[in-house]
């Protein structure tokens, strides 16, 4: 039976505990960034239920309304597709082959280890927390809320940032696409982050804001949508392979090493953000049918159809142009069918799926942005707002709105390169959190029910976190003070509100008798 005064209990309701000692241990700053959110509240939560403790204020998202559970298998596996496939392939090439010159296809293979070893994390985390926030709940629940909150603003720095990046590589699709068809192109000015010739990117603004508009009307219209986009981003892929291998040269792959090992881990570094789609999957658990059983089966699914693709169009590409053509280009896979042919209707068809396939990576993207926000709301770190859905689509509305602004903004006016080695780092440590707390749960609630468990526990999570390590010190020094930056403003927010308005900390008064009621 458990205890009575148990954090669960708590947040129950149920009756305090006479003792005085309980408070003076909990209002220390220590252990207030230490206690952790029981995973029965967390999963008490999804169904909509109220579990605050009687007489603490009421935080939007608990009239009733909940996320809907609406989501299968293969629309899961979609979004786990269709957020990975995409997010690195239609434009990692041209920033990560100069670094490493052919051995690129090491560092794709170096990436996918990595995200393998963490999928198989993310696969046990998901069965056995089946809710919305990815890597912050599952922090939450198994390292404290300090470490949530800071998982948290790195996953800010991956969705959020994420989805700017791949806007910016629809305007160039788009613009290859307008200038191969009609021989216009959106004025340079329009089309670039600010430097010299370019004032802002109009189209990624507008990209995100019809990615944006499509979820407010509602989560399934949106992974229908989702659903048709990646079968058509899959085609486009396979149809790049088949022409690309016509055009192979097996020259083109030597030297094969020119810029050495710690070339290989610099493009190993920037192309990890590809691989973000495998934690967009678990954004969704709380509106997943049968999750225990669907999480992690749709993220291993994910995995294994994204690193066949990504080593194939990797390989495919290198062969069929040398490595020294890649820096700078723009469109480059278009580019690449269009030298091989001769001719521009492959480039053409090429760039419409392209722009097709990386819309359904914004939606995604910024999908799981607006549910990690919503998770945070609901547990007080950030203001009640965040955790309201709409009556009508039983989505987070306000959230949207507030994602579509910052990602607008990244997309129209940061470089590239900036944008994704940003992203990478917040995956990176996103990553890592979770394979350290397939550790921690195993030592804290072995009988924890898990519709999937990591083999070769512990050594498999143990890697995981080394290979995420070894790719974050290859990541750009303006990288980390992008990173320390985020740093400053998760101290400055958390101490500044989130620790006065968490949920655990509206629980403890509750569990505070005066001294006289201590006998």
């Amino acid at each position: 039976m458990t205890p009575p005064g148990t954090s669960g209990d708590r947040l129950q309701g149920h009756p305090p505990p006479p003792r005085r000692t309980v408070v003076l241990a909990s209002n220390t700053i220590g252990a207030r960034l230490l206690r952790r959110k029981p995973v029965s509240t967390l999963i008490a939560e999804t169904e909509g239920e109220d579990v605050l403790p009687a007489g603490a204020p009421e935080e939007g998202g608990r009239s009733g309304i909940h996320l809907r559970r609406s989501i299968g298998l293969w629309q899961l596996s979609s979004i786990g597709i269709g957020a990975t496939i995409g997010t690195g392939i239609f434009f990692v090439l041209n920033t990560a082959v100069p670094s490493a010159g052919p051995a690129v296809i090491l560092s794709f293979v170096i990436a996918a280890v990595t995200a393998g070893l963490t999928a198989l994390c993310y696969a046990e985390m998901a069965s056995a927390i089946p809710v919305s926030g990815s890597s912050y709940s599952y922090a939450y629940a198994t390292l404290g809320e300090g470490v949530a909150f800071a998982v948290g603003i790195c996953l800010l720095m991956e969705y959020g940032v994420s989805a700017s990046a791949i806007a910016v590589t629809w305007a160039e699709y788009l613009n290859k696409f307008l200038d191969l068809t009609f021989g216009v192109t959106i004025p340079e000015q329009l089309s670039g982050a600010p430097d010299s010739g370019h004032w802002f990117n109009l189209p990624a603004l507008l990209l995100v804001f019809m990615v944006c508009f499509l979820l407010i009307r509602g989560v399934s219209e949106s992974v229908k949508v989702n659903a048709v986009m990646v079968a058509i981003k899959i085609a486009i892929l396979l149809m790049f392979i088949g022409i690309a291998l016509t055009g192979f040269h097996s020259g083109n792959l030597t030297p094969f090493m020119p810029l050495g090992i710690s070339g290989v881990q610099i493009a190993a570094s920037s192309i990890f953000f590809s691989f973000i789609g495998l934690d967009a999957v678990s954004t969704a658990g709380e509106e997943v049918k049968d999750p225990r059983r669907t999480l992690p089966l749709a993220i291993i699914i994910s995995l294994v159809v994204v690193t066949l693709l990504y080593i194939l169009v990797a390989l495919a590409g290198i062969g069929a142009q040398p490595w020294t053509k890649f820096d700078g280009q723009e469109a480059g896979l278009a580019q690449i069918l269009q030298d091989i042919t001769g001719q521009s209707w492959p480039a053409i068809v090429f760039a419409i799926g392209a722009i097709v396939s990386i819309f359904s990576i914004t939606l995604v993207v910024i999908y799981g942005q607006t549910r990690i926000l919503y998770s945070m709301g609901r547990d007080g770190m950030l203001p009640k707002r965040f955790a309201k859905l709409s009556p009508r689509s039983g989505t987070p509305v306000w959230n949207t709105v507030v994602v579509g602004l910052g990602v607008g903004a990244l997309a129209a006016f940061i470089p590239l390169r900036v944008l994704a080695d940003i992203t990478s780092l917040g995956t990176l440590i996103a990553f890592s959190v979770v394979s350290i707390g397939v550790i921690v749960l195993r030592r804290t609630q072995p009988d924890l029910p898990r519709g999937f468990k990591v083999p070769g526990y512990p050594v498999v999570p143990l890697i995981s976190v080394g290979f995420c390590v070894y790719l974050i010190t290859g990541l750009h020094a303006d990288t980390f003070r992008a990173g320390a930056i985020a740093l400053v403003v998760a101290v400055v927010v958390y101490f500044g509100y989130s620790i006065k308005h968490s949920r655990l900390e509206q629980a403890e008064p509750q569990s505070a008798p005066s001294d006289g009621a201590a006998g």
